[in-house]
């Protein structure tokens, strides 16, 4: 008679998690931190290519906002939709797929001549972009062992940093080099469509996944693999599905879970984090480009600060992947963003070189902080079943305050300048440094995975 008892030692969702780190799980993060940093770049890229454009194609402020907010509309609509798909279809299919959309317009857009397919194209991009950011912490966290999985999502964050500063390098070497410069700069934003193929083919399906779907022969293969990298014997074949644990099983339910009892507060508090982080961001980050040349810095001088104010991410990645594990979720989140409010109100009254690229370095170093934190906190906080669904929403929600922030940015400016600008989003890293207590803390805990 076949054994039908799944003791602890067979349990897939313990063997992930009892794992050292292996050869296995190296390849997964740079895998999946290579698309994340490809991303990085196409987001870092508009910054640089708006300042370029509105000298070259004489664009007004708000026709500028329009390029940068309407990614973030795609974005929206993309992290939504990327979370349920990847519930229903899978993470690896759906990282994929999302990769090669946001390629193959990035590289389109470098053959357009006019705003209206421009703004098309961005889009589109927005569209591959929103879907894929959320499924990849989602996928790397349902590998990654217990005690070191949030410092291994701030780790896969930290290529967000790479990938911006090589937007930042192209921004500075190949946009003012030529009219066609910004053509080239999209050009090199195709790479995803290419890479897209090896992650199809060359990663592995999230064994998570797959055991909740009743998939369990497969799922048993890939940790076996991950085991035999590490050394560790393999347990017992499981040789029958175990009764399924999932709370929600089609997209009407894990939309309407995500807002009962047990994940109301936390549901409402992430979605509070993610609105006042994408908003203050955002609008930073896509417009200090031209803020700078607004001040009087010409281009070339105002990319170069902008790189030199980049690199502070990595640093910034860094300490929070170190503070995660020992002070936890939660407290790691709230301090950035704090130094993240104190950090923008100084950049916004700093009127010298020196104090503009210490505060613009301080900004880069606490903001991307935490948004290592928020990425590793954000998929621990719901069940397997509803995992890409809660965040990916989160994502997607988000996105709204990131597609209003570029077109407030020249409205506020006319009102107060710099000074209220910087003001403004240190208010809303302050919210967000709030609402970060209503998550839930799982540091060193297993995944949930009903």
């Amino acid at each position: 008679m076949a054994n039908t008892a799944l003791p602890s030692r067979a349990s897939l969702a313990e063997r992930l998690d009892v794992l050292p780190f292996t050869r296995r799980h190296f390849r997964l993060l740079t895998g999946s931190g290579l698309g994340w940093a490809l991303d990085a770049m196409d987001v870092g890229l508009i910054s640089f290519i708006l300042a370029a454009l509105t000298q070259q194609w004489d664009l007004s402020k708000s026709d500028a906002g329009w390029i940068a907010s309407i990614g973030f509309v795609g974005m929206a609509i993309g992290a939504t939709l990327g979370g349920l798909l990847a519930d229903r279809f899978g993470r690896r299919q759906v990282f994929a797929l999302t990769l090669l959309v946001y390629g193959v317009a990035t590289g389109a857009s470098a053959l357009v001549s006019g705003l209206a397919a421009l703004l098309v194209l961005r889009f589109l991009v927005g569209l591959g972009l929103g879907a894929e950011l959320p499924v990849a912490s989602t996928y790397v966290s349902e590998f990654a062992p217990a005690r070191i999985r949030g410092r291994l999502i701030v780790v896969l964050e930290a290529f967000w940093a790479l990938g911006w500063t090589a937007a930042a390098v192209i921004g500075f070497l190949v946009i003012p080099a030529s009219d066609d410069g910004w053509r080239w700069a999209f050009a090199l934003g195709a790479i995803p469509a290419v890479y897209a193929l090896f992650v199809r083919w060359r990663m592995p399906e999230s064994p998570r996944w797959l055991a909740s779907r009743g998939r369990i022969a497969e799922a048993d293969r890939i940790v076996s693999a991950f085991e035999a990298d590490a050394g560790v014997v393999s347990a017992p074949a499981i040789r029958k599905e175990p009764p399924s644990r999932a709370i929600a099983i089609t997209a009407r339910a894990r939309l309407a879970t995500l807002w009962n009892p047990e994940f109301r507060l936390r549901t409402l508090c992430l979605w509070l984090v993610w609105l006042g982080v994408n908003f203050a961001y955002y609008g930073a980050f896509i417009w200090i480009p031209s803020i700078l040349v607004d001040a009087g810095f010409d281009l070339v001088k105002s990319f170069g600060f902008t790189l030199i104010i980049t690199l502070a991410q990595l640093p910034g990645y860094a300490v929070a992947a170190w503070l995660i594990e020992v002070w936890g979720r939660r407290l790691t989140l709230s301090v950035f963003l704090v130094g993240s409010a104190v950090s923008a109100v100084i950049f916004g009254t700093a009127s010298t070189e020196g104090a503009i690229i210490g505060a613009g370095m301080a900004l880069s170093f606490f903001n991307l902080g935490a948004w290592g934190a928020l990425y590793a906190v954000t998929p621990e906080i719901y069940p397997t079943s509803l995992r890409g669904t809660g965040a990916g929403w989160a994502a997607g929600i988000g996105r709204i305050a990131s597609i209003v922030a570029p077109l407030s940015v020249p409205v506020i400016l006319l009102a107060g300048g710099a000074p209220l600008l910087f003001a403004v989003f240190g208010v809303c890293f302050l919210g967000a440094a709030a609402a970060a207590w209503g998550l839930v803390d799982r540091g060193g805990q297993a995944l949930d995975d009903r």
